[in-house]
């Protein structure tokens, strides 16, 4: 469940900064601000049901699901195959993400 809401917030998150970015840098229409704020919104609530008792904690495992999360969309939606250091990259990432949110706690 924990990775599950990380991915669906990874993936609204990304979705809100690819509308801003759309606007800025590929020329869209400013009404693509809208849904890009939602999405963001949507985000941060999705982040808050990870059952964690730390928000600190959470944010920083949820860096290595966004992480992954990125590497997919550059390869899913912009059509660009991540290379072999992507790839390594994002895998160390997610065990980093693996070893903050579950390891043993006193």
């Amino acid at each position: 469940m924990t990775y599950g809401l990380y991915a669906l917030a990874a993936l609204a998150e990304i979705a809100g900064c690819f509308a801003f970015w759309a606007w800025l840098r590929l020329a869209k229409p400013i009404w693509w601000l809208a849904p890009g704020l939602v999405s963001l919104a949507l985000f941060a609530w999705l982040l808050t049901l990870v059952p964690s008792d730390a928000a600190g904690r959470t944010f920083a495992a949820y860096g290595g699901v966004y992480i992954v999360a990125s590497i997919l969309w550059l390869w899913l939606v912009e059509g660009r195959a991540p290379d072999r250091w992507d790839i390594s990259g994002a895998a160390v990432c997610l065990a980093g993400a693996t070893i903050i949110l579950f390891g043993p706690r006193n």
